[in-house]
């Protein structure tokens, strides 16, 4: 997961709003708290909290387990396969690698079978490649390996609140299903979250959607940012670089559309970016070459923004091959240009005034938290696109240098708990458990 921007703090209970978002009422956050308060004295949650804080060396150990199987991108099998061992270990039911790859596992509620739901989910991937050391070292409370964090840290999380309701025999009126699932970095292009929400048996059936998956204690993040990313491979005849002197270049068009694309004008709100990030091709310095390619990302945290960055670049492209051509000879053949897409994230939001934002926020205000809303990239960007309530929650572990070989992670207990006892709370409410 990336945090891109952040947008506004909420006051712990007034719940001021994010940047286009609707201002709850202010007779709504006292009603919130009140909910939020009858929650937290519920014989069985306090069972839960005490649960969370017997189990806390058994949650650093997971972290240690989890990160030292190694889930890179598009390889997450041998991770997945031991989380869901995990889940059965933990009491829930139905579980079963999907399709897709993600591993899922129920937790049945007191309601008629077979209705809504409820999804908890943290990513199995990381973003380093096969073959990287993930051996954890710890030092006092921080734990340093690549992925310890971002999501390991989400992944052993999600156990703990699994351990402390099925131990408590916490029973909400909606099932709720959890989630180990893949593809969330890079490439992977949140591959497991398609899965669930477009083709997976469950998704007819969620309300609502957590992820879990910030690095912060005060995180809530509620918008989306969507991402549209293309190779662009462009091909011509090829010669010698003497000899053929006078063909087009098919380095000469690329390099073109990256020059333009750098013209294109694009608004600071809602933010929107692009990156020519990576460029290849072409054989030998004294040739012209045959083939080059270029990779482009572009951002936003507006879907109608994003397409019409998308739009004006694909016509910098036409237009950068369409003036090569008729700028040098094409007597040995033309420029041409695939364009082909390697990456796409819908955007998204959930306004402030949702019940599901509402209560997640009452549920940090009564740890003493003040919820700081945002918008970023991760597995809550699906449902959002589809109209449903998501939202990322931390993962119960600050830390630093996340995406890098020395991550770490702080594991004390006082903040780790205070955090999971939010998460927990947050996901009752929602899961309709008064």
């Amino acid at each position: 997961m990336k945090r891109f921007a952040l947008c506004i703090i909420l006051a712990s209970t007034a719940l001021s709003v994010p940047v286009r978002a609707a201002t709850p009422t202010s007779a709504t956050a006292p009603a919130d708290a009140r909910a939020i308060a009858a929650i937290r004295a519920r014989p069985a949650v306090k069972a839960a909290f005490a649960a969370l804080e017997a189990e806390h060396d058994q949650w650093v150990d997971n972290i240690v387990t989890l990160t030292q199987i190694p889930a890179p991108p598009f390889k997450e099998e041998a991770r997945a396969k031991a989380y869901a061992d995990m889940f059965r270990a933990a009491g829930l039911t139905d579980v079963e690698i999907d399709e897709g790859g993600n591993v899922l596992g129920l937790r049945r509620g007191s309601g008629k079978p077979g209705g809504k739901l409820i999804v908890v989910s943290a990513h199995l991937d990381t973003v380093f490649p096969e073959g990287t050391p993930v051996t954890v070292r710890r030092e006092g409370n921080k734990l340093h390996a690549p992925g310890v964090g971002d999501d390991v840290a989400g992944l052993a999380t999600q156990l703990s609140l699994i351990k402390a309701i099925v131990g408590a025999n916490i029973s909400a009126p909606m099932d709720i299903l959890f989630v180990g699932d893949v593809g969330e970095e890079g490439l992977g292009d949140l591959r497991g979250m398609k899965q669930l929400f477009h083709k997976g048996k469950y998704k007819d059936r969620i309300a609502s959607f957590f992820s879990i998956d910030d690095g912060s204690v005060d995180g809530l993040i509620n918008g989306g940012v969507g991402s549209k990313r293309y190779r662009l491979t462009f091909t011509g005849p090829g010669g010698h670089s003497f000899g053929a002197f006078g063909l087009v270049n098919p380095m000469t068009a690329m390099s073109q559309a990256i020059v333009d694309l750098y013209k294109i004008p694009v608004p600071q709100s809602p933010k929107t970016t692009y990156s020519a990030s990576v460029v290849g091709g072409g054989s030998s310095v004294n040739a012209i070459p045959q083939e080059v390619w270029l990779q482009v990302d572009m951002r936003s945290e507006s879907a109608a923004e994003l397409a019409k960055l998308e739009q004006a670049f694909l016509a910098t492209v036409d237009k950068a091959v369409e003036t090569e051509n008729g700028a040098r000879s094409i007597k040995e053949g033309p420029i041409r240009v695939d364009k082909k897409v390697v990456g796409d994230r819908p955007a998204g939001s959930t306004t402030a005034d949702t019940a599901l934002v509402r209560q997640t926020a009452a549920a940090y205000a009564a740890e003493g938290v003040t919820a700081r809303m945002s918008f970023s990239s991760t597995d809550a960007n699906v449902p959002m696109s589809l109209g449903i309530p998501a939202i990322t929650i931390p993962r119960a572990a600050t830390g630093g240098r996340g995406h890098s070989p020395d991550e770490w992670i702080d594991v004390s207990a006082p903040e780790s708990l205070k955090v999971k006892r939010m998460d927990l709370v947050a996901l009752l409410a929602a899961a309709g458990y008064r």
